[in-house]
């Protein structure tokens, strides 16, 4: 017995030798190896044969069982390492060869301006408007009549605003002022919110007007709220926006809604405050308008003028997007055109 297992011993090591691949060395296991081989039954049968030979038969075929493993083991890593090898080299890449451009997309310069705006205002405690306070399609109640604009106003022709065919009454919002006579109807004070948006205006197009462009609007009324609480939000608003501190200027104004009424002007950007084409020599760039919300509005929204007060602003997104990044004209906003997207 001693002999037929050094034989199937020999005969395996040959066959492990001559396995050219995987499926070939894994018969070779099975037919050595399994619970059907010649080895495993020889190892079935050492009950049969004499008691003081069997320690050694059994130690024997067990260290040659090992000694088979070992060898398929070894075999099956060399294969390993072969296949792996080529499929490194059909997968190789040539790190040093020039990659392909694969363009990626831009945030649009006005959404960018309308996000970096808001997180500002959120810094300074203002929320954002739920957007079902700030419909685009509004009645001319919301567009005008509850912001105290007399019937009379020019703002109300038809060379200046947008009437829709479903009648008089039905307007695309010429401002975002809309929304805070909305919030106001819906909620009492302490109201503090911002809400940008989409407006239309009966212009001619040019370098400096479009009939759509965009706003952002704030309103803050509480009990005690004053004009230096409206000029200190704005200035601050002005600081973190240019990015360090820029002279202002409020100057007397008129809007239907406030009363008092102001213009915010800012240093000139390009030239200092010297005087340039940009500023009309003048040194001062007008930014936004702003100021106390007239009395009317509030009764007209059931809050009382003796008790609460506040104030409100409204700017033009494209505006201080043309001021921040010395663009001079406001139709490349709507262009489509890559060339302009990809600066920013």
């Amino acid at each position: 017995m001693e002999q037929k297992i050094l034989e199937i011993k020999d005969n395996a090591l040959k066959e492990i030798e001559k396995a050219s691949d995987m499926k070939s060395l894994e018969e070779v296991k099975n037919k050595y190896l399994s619970r059907a081989s010649e080895l495993n039954n020889l190892k079935k049968g050492l009950k049969d044969i004499p008691a003081e030979l069997r320690p050694k038969i059994g130690a024997l075929t067990n260290q040659v069982s090992k000694e088979i493993e070992a060898l398929v083991n070894e075999k099956q890593e060399e294969f390993y390492t072969i296949e792996l090898n080529k499929k490194l080299e059909s997968e190789k890449i040539d790190i040093t060869l020039p990659s392909t451009y694969e363009p990626s997309g831009h945030i649009h310069p006005l959404t960018k301006t309308i996000n970096e705006i808001t997180e500002i205002f959120e810094l300074l405690g203002f929320s954002l408007i739920e957007n079902k306070y700030s419909p685009e399609v509004e009645t001319v109640k919301y567009n005008f009549d509850l912001l105290n604009t007399p019937k009379e106003h020019p703002a109300r022709d038809v060379q200046d605003t947008f009437y829709s065919k479903l009648g008089e009454n039905v307007v695309l919002r010429s401002q975002t002022s809309n929304a805070q006579v909305r919030q106001m109807q819906n909620s009492r004070p302490p109201i503090k919110i911002i809400s940008p948006g989409r407006v239309y205006r009966s212009e001619s197009v040019s370098a400096r007007k479009n009939n759509l462009f965009h706003q952002i609007e704030g309103l803050y009324v509480d009990k005690n709220v004053t004009f230096s609480d409206l000029k200190g939000v704005l200035n601050e608003f002005i600081r973190l926006y240019f990015g360090s501190y820029r002279p202002t200027r409020f100057r007397n104004s008129f809007f239907p809604f406030t009363e008092p009424s102001a213009e915010v002007d800012v240093q000139c950007i390009m030239c200092e405050g010297k005087g340039c084409p940009t500023c009309s020599g003048t040194g001062w760039l007008e930014i936004l308008g702003s100021g106390m919300v007239d009395p009317n509005v509030l009764r007209a929204v059931d809050i009382d003028p003796e008790v609460y007060s506040g104030f409100a602003f409204g700017m033009g997104v494209e505006r201080l997007t043309m001021l921040k990044y010395a663009i001079d004209d406001i139709r490349l906003f709507f262009n489509d055109d890559i060339r302009f997207l990809h600066q920013f």
